[in-house]
């Protein structure tokens, strides 16, 4: 049972590192459909780059619902409410990754019938892709920015009451997942733009957090004096 947990926690950090790599993939790889000449992207040559965003973001999906699944046995034996919060929470982030990669794909079909002439008209291309973009937008704040903050919260504080980790770590990732939050708010209501540097700089923390979360899961694991302890409160 030991190295089962071992190897559990050893997963679940992998899984965060993965996300991490996956996220910053698909925002570089998207900026052809995302910008003023998207409509371009595939006479540009952007089609392979712009499909090899949208698989890292369904290795996101596949990451983010896997840390959840991971983690959430753990987590639960300390309160069972929170614990399917933050599942439902991070279901949910997973949920508005994969609603906003549907609008990528669709600029960048968009794009292959403005490459090959076979839109019928052109008239409403500007609003349909501005559209799209917009989508891609909200979907990307309410998701790894809104949900993201709630449910890191919501598993960093039950880390932080179980000592599965060190508490200074937990109390750090409660921290950084109101900075998340705030920055998903400021995008929110027009204070900050989706990929400005001052976004950039108010969300960074919650990306320390999980590196750091995930370096000490894959070195160190939970625990195991908290872990045993935790076993006992729940199955004697």
């Amino acid at each position: 049972m030991k190295s089962n947990d071992r190897m559990n926690s050893i997963i679940i950090g992998v899984l965060y590192i993965a996300a991490a790599v996956t996220s910053v993939i698909a925002v570089v790889f998207y900026q052809p459909v995302l910008s003023e000449q998207w409509h371009m992207s595939v006479a540009n040559g952007f089609q392979t780059k712009v499909l090899i965003g949208v698989l890292n973001d369904l290795l996101l999906v596949v990451t983010a619902v896997g840390t959840s699944v991971m983690l959430f046995p753990y987590i639960r034996r300390w309160n069972e409410h929170i614990a399917l919060g933050y599942l439902c929470f991070r279901f949910m982030e997973a949920v508005f990754i994969a609603i906003g990669l549907v609008s990528i794909l669709g600029l960048l079909q968009l794009s292959i019938y403005y490459d090959a002439n076979r839109l019928a008209s052109d008239e409403h291309l500007a609003a349909m892709g501005l559209l799209l973009q917009a989508f891609h937008r909200w979907t990307s704040m309410l998701g790894p920015n809104l949900m993201l903050g709630l449910n890191t919260v919501m598993y960093s504080y039950l880390l932080f009451r179980t000592g599965l980790v060190p508490k200074p770590l937990a109390l750090f990732g409660m921290i950084t997942a109101v900075s998340v939050f705030i920055a998903g708010l400021l995008e929110m209501f027009g204070v900050v733009e989706p990929y400005s540097t001052a976004k950039g700089l108010i969300a960074l923390p919650v990306g320390v957090y999980e590196m750091s979360l995930a370096v000490w899961l894959i070195v160190k694991g939970f625990h195991k004096q908290n872990l045993e302890k935790l076993k006992m409160n729940i199955y004697v």
